[in-house]
Formats: structure tokens, C-alpha cells, sequence
């Protein structure tokens, strides 16, 4: 938002200098990006006329002027710019003037002026042997502007001989906010007026709009088919105006000192109230337009060409101001180029609208395009305004270009405008959150200022937000106005009081922390991933259902919250062995998503590994990571949680990205919570992984539970153990065995351990021999060679039984 102080200071007394005014609008977060100087240091440059001008005897590129600056007897001038002419009425240098912008025009500077480090100073000069008395100057010489193609052009009615200055306001000073998303309210000067009051204790000086006399009863018909997006639309009609207006010069001057370039009085006076109110409007040329306007959603595929010469191509999210016959233009953005205003129209439509931001936003950006009113009404603009704006412009265009206005046209939904509610801001809770007392005076003066409606209550104030304010919508917004406007520098500083209340972390749980620093000593380095996926790269995983995918995503590789760590870690995996590194072990904890109502997020642990199982070293051959190794570590983790006994593994039920002969799945009590083995060949094939990858993905939460801790004597009975031989078939794995024996011992078996396994002469095809070891042992007695003998039996008889074993010999 960039705007002219002088403007400024015509709406809100402001008691304090340039740089005062810059400082307390970047404290109360209005932050000043650029303040630029215009026209300092013009003592001595007047209004003068071009009386007569003839070529230069030495210089084809050279005018000799006679100027009238209102002295007695006229001033020889010599001039190269080349806009120089008989009639024309310019800004004049004097002799003994110093102007603050450098030279813009070189053939004139050998003698009618001299550089001063604060700029040049004028003296009376040859020039290739001609006398000049003065300088005729542009705007970049002058410090107004950066135009420097030829003289600043003034109005016909400039008075000859008064000072520059004081004709075209200056001082001044362009100013450029940096403003945050949340304040659409300060992108009119009179939004950003009271703030400026409530910071200087002021009042806002705008007088109240008064309505434009109705001498036409020219009108046309408005038609509301865009629901909620377009609540509220209102027009006028004006007839016979001057289509050879031009733009005053103090409206196109504060345009320029705002960043905008004059175009013509209509489109000037439409960016005028913009800038002065907020509120953007646009005016058709009424004589294109065939019936009633229609305000609707555009139609798939629907074109229309713009202002600027593209076009447009529409689809249904867009919203169209039309007639009954064709789009006009792309609401909120941009005005279409059949029904512009030109240089012979006479009769102008106005209009004035809101919109609802949802409805604007990204529309823009879509047609590649960024305009001041897609801007405002991206953000919020004042669903109030549209009238007051309305009767300004009109009141604007009879002053400048005459006509005769129609009555105002309003079509509205008035329940889809949205409507300020009250919020209550409580004394305490503004005191404790800034640390300071705030008079209730302050307060009240505060809120006033900023245009509030204020009623005080027994604990605080009931603050209603004008239309105007979308960012108030709770307690903290108040308090932040407060601070603001207070000043930060007024809140004391104090160390924070207070005892903290420290969370007792539960013994049945394993505290995450730990468990990154369990997998980090097992010597894996965590990774963090983004939650975001393409959905191309699920699919080579498999991942087709249950995905959640993004309304608006970063890009199509950032599409899908992630339904598993594993394809993210792959792909760092895979960056880590695209720059040499052969040994690779990383985990990531993070959570996992799932479609549902509200989507599902499920806390989950993921590790991935490939290369070595050890770092190299001279101690023992080198030896490539197996499906063991990750098992060994899965082990390490879940006897942490101290109930080894309630997990499993199995071999059915893999998922497709998982080696079906290297691969497991994890259950804890009967429920599957993770996976574990190898990358499926053609998996690793598809995302070019170049060598054996093992992974292990686990549901956090059954990881970190664990059986609180319980104290007991240690045994006053020695242990025995009896080792057996079984002949099993080959698809009997180790948790059907141990459930088996452990079913059948009870509490007499304190450990079962695998020994040995063979295969081969001896045993059958299709069938493995396992030694086993039972270590039994009883907290009340010593057991006898009878209890430890009956014990194997049982156990020998429980797996032939469930698992088809034979007792090897």
C-alpha cells in the first residue's frame, strides 16, 4: 500500500514530523517498507508559460524560448527537451534555484547549471553562444517523479508566476507500507486514518458522504445468480459526460505519489476512491451493455477478453459480471475490453460490489494475473463500502466530466453478508497477558479510535469490530490491538514468575525421546520427511486406498499426506546412495494418514537399512545386512517394553512392497501393528534402489508400552534345563513353537531357547530339525529329574499336537 502523507494528513491530525509518523506505524505493525522524499528544496521554481520558441542557430536539437513567469519582461531560455512548445505551461528554474534531482537532459548542462552534493544549482549560462536565464524542468529533475522523457506538462490553468510548491502541494513524501494479509482495512487511506488517529490521539477528519442529486432516470435491471460469492451488487447510471475531461491535477498527483499512473479521468477517478476508500470499482460504457446485469459463475469453457488485450479462459469457479448477452468482466479482477470506457464514450455504468474472498482468492493468480482490486478483495474488503464508494465516485465524476446520475441500483442476499460479532475482552486476562495495566480509559479511547463499538461490563469490555475489521474474531485480536496501539515500548519487561508444573512422565509408557535415542545407539540416524507425497510414487509402492489427498498442494509431488513412512525414507535412502554412501540405516517418527471423518493420524515408526551389518573394521569379515540383523534390532526394542512374550512374528499377510519369502509381519496380542523384511525384487527394480533394502514400519504406540515394574527376590532355586530335538514340517515358524511349549509349561518354563536348526541328510524334504533348550524352574522347591522329565513330555506332546513335530532321537 503505498500512498502520499500529505493525503494522509488531510484526513487525521498527525502531531509529529515525517519520521515520527514512519516510526509509530511500523511499532503498531504497519510496517513502512519505503518512504521516498518528493519535491524538497523548490525555492525558486515557478509556474511559467512558453511564449515563443524558435531553433537554436547552433543546435539542431536546441529551442530558444521566450517564457512568461510572471515577472516584468520575458526570460530567455534555452531548451533540448523534446516536449518544449509555444503555449505549454511548465515548471521554471530561476536563477539562484537549487533542485534536488540530478540532470536529465545532457546537451543542457554545460553552464546553465552546476552540481551541488545536494543536487544543481541554476545560473544564468551560455549555451553554444546563446544566453539562458533559468532552466525549464522535468519531473526527475524536480525529485516529484522518475519521468525524465521532457517537461512536466501543467494544467492550462495554472497560474503564471505562483510558486510550484505551493500549486502542486508539495512537500510531500511517498510512503509504502508492508502490510500482513490479516489488514485489508488499511489498504484505503481512510481504514488506515483511524489507526493513525488511535496512535496520536487524534480524530479522523472525513466528512460523511452525501448523496449525489438523482437527475436521470436512466437505470438497468440487477440480477444476483452467484449465491453467497456475490452477496451484495450495486450500479448507477451516468449520462452525458465529458469524454474529454481530463483528471484534475491534484487527484492525478496523489495517483502518481501513490503509485499509480493517471489514464483517464473515469479510470482515475475509479482508482481514486480505491486508494482513498478501499473499495474497488469499475465503470462500463453503458451504450455496450444489452439488458440487465447478471452477476453468475461463468460457464465451462466461457472466454472473455480483458482489459489488458488476453483472455480469459473461465471455468466455473469464476465469477462473471455479465449482461444478458455476453460476460463483461472477471469479478473482482479485471474489467473486459468490449465494454471499457473510452475516449468517446458518454454514458457510464459504475459499479460497486463485495465479494466474497473465497470467491476471488487465487482467481487472479490463475489468469496470471495480480490487480489492485483482486488484491483487496483476496483479502477481505468492507461489505458496508460499496454505497459510500458508489455516491463518492458519482460525486467525483459530476465535479470532473459533469453528467446527469441515475438513482442507485442495489441488488443483495442480505443473509449470506457476513456480520461483526461481539467479543469480550476481560480485564484481568489483559493485564496478565501483557504484563501491564492499561487504563480503562485507554482502552475505551482505543477501541473508539479504531472505529469500535464499545460497551463495558462488569469484568471488561463487550467490543463489537467495525465491517470493516475481519481480523476480530477473538479475545487475543483484542489484546493485540491494545499492545499495538498502547506501544510495545510501554509494556514493561519482567522476567517470567511462577513455579512450572512438571509432567510425570508414566511408567507404562516409554517416552519417545528415549526410544529415538534406543534406535540412534543401535546406530541408525533419524531422517525428517516432508507428510506429503505424489500420488505417482504411491503407486508404485501400492498405495491406492484409504489416501488423503491435499485441497490445494504445494505441487502434484506434494499431493497425498503420506500413508507410510517407508516410501519418504526410501527416497532419502536412495539420495544418501546416489552420493557414495554404500551403508545406510535411518528411522523416522512421524505420523501416518488415512481417509476418514476427520482424516486418521496414526503415530508411527519407520526404519530403513541396506550395506553392511557393521561399520568396516578389521575385527571380523565384512558381511551384507539380513533379515535377521533388522529382527535382532526389533527384538532390542521390544524387549524394552518388557512383554517379548505378547509379540510375534509371521510370515502371511505381506503387503505387496515386501519380499514374500524375506518379509514378516509384526503382531503384539493378536492384532498386526507392523511389517518387517526385505524390498520386493521388482519394487527395488521400479524405484532403482541397487541393492538389498530392509525395512521395518511399526504403529508407535504398542512399541512404547511397557509392564510397569515389579520387584521380586531373586530365586532361592537353581534352574534345570533339558534340551530336546524336533522334527518339524518347514512352514512351522518359531511363534507357533514357542505359544506351543509355553501353553503347555505354564509358569515352570522361564526361558525357551533356539539353539540349533538343520535341514538336510537325515531329515526329510519339507521338514527342519530345531534344538531347543527348556530352562525350568519353581520360586517354592527345587524341581526333581520327575518334574523336569514330565515337563518335556508335556511339551514334546504339545507340538506334536499343534505343530505335526516328531521328537528326534
Amino acid at each position: 500500500m503505498k500512498f502520499s502523507e500529505n493525503w494522509l494528513r488531510e484526513l487525521v491530525e498527525i502531531k509529529a514530523d515525517r519520521a515520527a509518523l514512519a516510526h509509530a506505524l511500523t511499532m503498531a505493525g504497519l510496517e513502512v517498507e519505503e518512504l521516498t522524499a518528493l519535491g524538497e528544496g523548490l525555492a525558486g521554481v515557478v509556474v511559467a508559460e512558453i511564449v515563443a520558441a524558435e531553433k537554436h542557430p547552433e543546435a539542431d536539437r536546441l529551442q530558444v524560448c521566450m517564457v512568461d513567469a510572471g515577472q516584468a519582461g520575458l526570460l530567455q531560455i534555452v531548451c533540448g527537451a523534446p516536449n518544449a512548445r509555444v503555449g505549454i505551461k511548465v515548471p521554471l528554474a530561476m536563477v539562484g534555484a537549487s533542485l534536488p534531482g540530478g540532470p536529465s537532459r545532457p546537451s543542457m548542462a554545460s553552464g546553465a547549471l552546476g552540481l551541488l552534493p545536494g543536487g544543481m544549482s541554476i545560473k544564468a549560462a551560455k549555451l553554444r553562444g546563446v544566453e539562458s536565464f533559468g532552466m525549464l524542468c522535468s519531473a526527475k529533475e524536480l525529485g516529484i517523479d522518475t519521468d525524465a522523457s521532457g517537461l512536466l506538462e501543467l494544467p492550462p490553468d495554472a497560474l503564471v508566476g505562483l510558486s510550484l510548491a505551493d500549486y502542486m502541494g508539495l512537500p510531500d513524501a511517498s510512503i509504502e507500507l508492508k502490510l500482513t494479509p490479516n489488514r485489508p482495512d488499511c489498504l484505503g487511506l481512510v481504514g488506515l486514518a483511524h489507526d493513525v488517529a488511535a496512535l496520536f490521539g487524534s480524530a479522523v477528519k472525513v466528512p460523511a458522504q452525501v448523496a449525489a442529486a438523482v437527475t436521470s432516470e436512466a437505470c438497468r435491471g440487477i440480477r444476483l445468480e452467484a449465491g453467497k460469492d456475490a452477496p451484495r451488487y450495486l450500479g448507477r447510471v451516468v449520462e452525458g459526460i465529458d469524454p474529454a475531461a481530463r483528471t484534475p491535477l491534484w487527484l492525478a498527483e496523489r495517483l502518481r505519489r501513490s503509485g499509480l499512473r493517471p489514464i483517464s479521468a473515469m479510470v482515475d477517478i475509479a482508482n481514486y476512491v480505491m486508494l482513498e476508500l478501499g473499495q474497488p470499482l469499475h465503470a462500463f460504457d453503458n451504450d455496450t451493455l444489452q439488458g440487465d446485469i447478471v452477476v453468475r459463475h461463468a460457464r465451462a469453457g466461457e472466454t472473455l477478453k480483458l482489459l489488458d488485450g488476453s483472455t480469459a479462459k473461465l471455468d466455473e469457479g469464476f465469477v462473471l459480471i455479465a449482461d444478458e448477452h455476453k460476460p463483461l468482466a472477471v469479478a473482482g479482477v479485471m474489467g473486459g475490453f468490449d465494454s471499457r470506457v473510452t475516449d468517446a464514450t458518454r454514458n457510464i455504468f459504475l459499479e460497486s460490489a463485495h465479494f466474497a474472498p473465497s470467491a476471488i482468492m487465487g482467481r487472479a493468480r490463475k489468469l496470471g494475473l495480480h490487480t489492485d482490486a483482486s488484491h483487496r478483495f483476496e483479502r477481505g474488503v468492507d461489505p458496508e463500502l460499496p454505497r459510500r464508494a458508489l455516491e463518492r465516485a458519482t460525486e467525483l465524476v459530476l465535479a470532473i466530466a459533469g453528467g446527469h446520475a441515475g438513482p442507485v441500483l442495489v441488488a443483495e442476499h442480505v443473509a449470506d453478508l457476513p456480520r461483526p460479532a461481539a467479543v469480550t475482552l476481560r480485564r484481568a486476562r489483559l493485564k496478565r497477558v501483557l504484563g501491564a495495566d492499561v487504563a480503562d480509559a485507554e482502552v475505551a479511547r482505543i477501541f473508539t479510535a479504531l472505529g469500535m463499538r464499545v460497551e463495558v461490563i462488569a469484568d471488561g469490555w463487550q467490543i463489537t469490530a467495525p465491517s470493516s475489521r475481519f481480523d476480530i474474531e477473538r479475545e487475543e485480536d483484542l489484546i493485540e490491538e491494545v499492545a499495538r496501539i498502547f506501544g510495545y515500548d510501554n509494556i514493561p519487561t519482567h522476567s517470567p514468575a511462577g513455579a512450572l508444573a512438571l509432567a510425570i512422565e508414566p511408567e507404562a509408557r516409554i517416552n519417545e525421546l528415549a526410544l529415538r535415542e534406543q534406535l540412534a545407539a543401535r546406530g541408525y540416524h533419524e531422517a525428517v520427511n516432508l507428510s506429503f507425497l505424489s500420488a505417482e510414487l504411491l503407486a508404485r509402492w501400492g498405495f491406492t486406498e484409504r489416501l488423503v489427498p491435499l485441497a490445494n498442494p504445494l505441487s502434484a509431488d506434494l499431493a497425498i499426506m503420506r500413508p507410510s513412512l517407508l516410501p519418504g525414507l526410501i527416497e532419502a535412502l536412495r539420495h544418501n546412495r546416489a552420493r557414495q554412501q554404500e551403508r545406510v540405516r535411518m528411522f523416522e517418527l512421524a505420523r501416518v494418514f488415512a481417509a476418514g471423518d476427520p482424516p486418521v493420524e496414526t503415530p508411527s515408526v519407520a526404519v530403513v537399512a541396506c550395506g553392511d551389518a557393521r561399520a568396516e573394521q578389521w575385527g571380523e569379515p565384512s558381511r551384507q545386512l539380513d533379515f535377521h540383523d533388522l529382527k535382532g534390532d526389533l527384538d532390542a526394542l521390544i524387549a524394552w517394553g518388557g512383554e517379548p512374550q505378547r509379540w510375534s512374528v509371521h510370515a502371511d499377510g505381506l503387503p505387496a512392497w515386501l519380499h514374500p519369502g524375506r518379509g514378516a509381519r509384526v503382531v503384539r496380542d493378536g492384532e498386526t501393528v507392523g511389517y518387517l523384511g526385505a524390498v520386493h525384487p521388482q519394487l527395488a527394480r521400479t524405484l532403482d534402489l541397487g541393492a538389498d533394502v530392509h525395512v521395518l514400519e511399526l504403529t508407535l504406540e504398542p512399541l512404547l508400552a511397557r509392564r510397569l515394574p515389579l520387584a521380586r527376590p531373586v530365586p532361592r532355586f537353581p534352574a534345570v534345563r533339558r534340551d530336546i530335538a524336533m522334527d518339524l514340517p518347514e512352514g512351522v515358524n518359531w511363534s507357533q513353537i514357542e505359544q506351543a511349549v509355553r501353553g503347555s509349561l505354564g509358569p515352570w518354563l522361564q526361558e525357551l531357547r533356539l539353539f540349533d536348526r538343520y535341514s538336510g541328510k537325515g531329515v526329510d524334504a519339507g521338514r527342519k530339525s530345531l534344538a531347543m533348550g527348556l530352562i525350568l524352574q519353581d520360586a517354592s522347591r527345587t524341581l526333581t529329574d520327575d518334574d523336569a522329565d514330565r515337563c518335556v513330555r508335556e511339551a514334546v506332546a504339545a507340538l506334536e499336537q499343534t505343530c505335526k513335530a516328531k521328537l528326534r532321537g
